[in-house]
């Protein structure tokens, strides 16, 4: 089930809140919910999921109970945690590369069957080490209640694609929570505006941008290159914050309140900024859990930038096996270690707007990297867009996919993700005083302000529920990570 579906918001979601407003059991409400939404997608790893949470549970238990062995206890539990990883997500791969070499030795291959991708493994994965680490640490205290902790692993808004919240980060709210008006509108707003990002921008430019892809070398030129990988550069950014945004969304109508995940990364000046504005939970999970216990950079220059590249070459291995995510990977680690040796420092004395012509480029590119299906069309691919490839213009015009709604698209798209709105930080903490989700908050809206954010999320939503009542093309790009 996702969330951009008649299904979800016009069955499930009425039904839950219904249920959840008026239990006094929230908790049990809310892990029946998820139980029943990731059952809808993947019910035979219902099983797998619920034995994430009592062994993570035991775990954080017994390292919280125990002077002795403390750090053997958390070495098992990260070891166990990742050995599932690696079996359900990477073991195919890993079989892939031993049966080439055997081919090559005139071996014979070893047939053991296609594992399938547990659906969000990689999500509750990070969550569960997260939480194992900061109960070693101290940071925490390991959560007695076998419903609160499944409660907290399970919870449907974050459950699949992240953002990746952190037991500590909720802790509070899971034990007690209380839902006002004011920040239920605010959920909702929130929420509107995902399902908006997602259904009207980033599944408008998903359709040229898979045809585009599908292209042989042959039928793409330059022009048709930049097209698809613009609309690739759209595409991921807008469904993975549509996603995002509607998880906060959510979580603001269930009493939580759960960290941003992206701040406008297309806006950066260097891949150093990038990284700080995209994908916030993921960049936050690596620097505090790989990064700084690698050494981070008090270390030697040297040792600190072998550290980025380990970290971004697992990051890009995080996202898929396959060698085109370790190639992204490396890619941007390479970018950040020339950035920290020097090439940030030359930026800087650049004018701003090719500072950020330098950014989107230099990501585009990697994006081409992240979404071809092997080293040698992303080789292709790039060779074309530098104009070297085999197609011929009248062969594959850009017209063919350049439609008005595309064209319309392509434009908010890039409004939004790129341009900054005058006195925006002005704007958002006056709109988040008015509407109680911030300091010195006022319980009564301005009605003015009320209205009108109301207003605007009922039209996205009628565009949004417009648009999916067609059954138009609405993939979700990070349910295969």
């Amino acid at each position: 089930m996702v969330f951009s579906s008649i299904t979800f918001l016009f069955y499930f979601l009425p039904l839950f809140f219904l249920l959840y407003y008026l239990s006094a059991g929230h908790n049990l409400i809310l892990l029946t919910a998820s139980v029943l939404f990731y059952a809808w997608g993947e019910p035979r790893y219902l099983p797998l999921l619920f034995f994430y949470i009592v062994i993570n549970w035991a775990l954080g238990l017994w390292l919280e109970h125990t002077t002795k062995d403390r750090r053997w206890i958390l070495t098992i539990g990260i070891a166990s945690n990742l050995a599932l990883l690696f079996y359900f997500k990477y073991f195919n791969f890993f079989i892939d590369q031993l049966n080439a070499i055997r081919r090559t030795l005139d071996l014979e291959v070893w047939s053991t069957g296609v594992i399938p991708l547990a659906l969000g493994i990689s999500f509750f994965t990070f969550q569960a080490i997260s939480y194992l680490v900061d109960v070693f640490r101290g940071d925490v205290a390991a959560e007695r209640s076998l419903l609160t902790f499944a409660t907290y692993m399970a919870m449907f808004p974050k459950l699949i694609a992240g953002p990746i919240v952190r037991y500590k980060e909720v802790a509070g709210r899971l034990s007690r929570r209380v839902i006002l008006p004011s920040r239920m509108r605010y959920g909702i707003q929130r929420l509107m505006l995902g399902l908006a990002q997602k259904v009207l921008i980033a599944n408008t430019v998903a359709l040229p941008a898979d045809e585009i892809f599908a292209l042989s070398p042959h039928d793409l030129t330059a022009a048709t290159a930049w097209l698809g990988i613009a609309c690739y550069t759209l595409q991921i950014y807008f469904d993975f914050a549509g996603y995002s945004n509607m998880a906060i969304g959510l979580a603001h109508m269930m009493g939580f309140t759960f960290p941003e995940n992206f701040n406008r990364p297309y806006a950066s000046q260097s891949i150093t900024e990038f990284w700080r504005r995209w994908h916030m939970t993921l960049s936050g999970w690596l620097r505090d859990y790989l990064y700084i216990p690698l050494g981070g950079n008090r270390l030697s220059h040297a040792r600190t930038y072998a550290n980025l590249v380990i970290v971004f070459v697992l990051c890009g291995f995080w996202h898929g096996a396959s060698w085109t995510f370790l190639a992204w990977g490396l890619y941007q680690g390479i970018f950040l270690v020339l950035e920290r040796a020097g090439l940030a420092a030359a930026l800087s004395a650049l004018w701003c707007p090719l500072r950020h012509l330098y950014l989107v480029i230099a990501v585009m590119i990697g994006w081409v990297l992240f979404r071809s299906e092997t080293i040698v069309q992303a080789g292709q691919y790039l060779m074309a867009m530098f104009g070297s490839g085999q197609g011929e213009p009248l062969m594959t015009p850009v017209a063919r996919y350049l439609t008005p709604s595309v064209l319309m698209a392509i434009t908010v798209g890039v409004l939004f993700s790129v341009a900054a709105v005058p006195g925006e930080k002005r704007i958002i903490a006056r709109l988040r005083k008015h509407l109680g989700t911030g300091p010195g908050s006022r319980v009564l809206p301005e009605v003015g302000v009320r209205v009108a954010l109301d207003l605007g999320s009922l039209a996205l939503l009628g565009f949004a529920a417009l648009i999916m009542a067609t059954g138009t093309y609405n993939p979700f790009l990070y349910f295969r990570f």
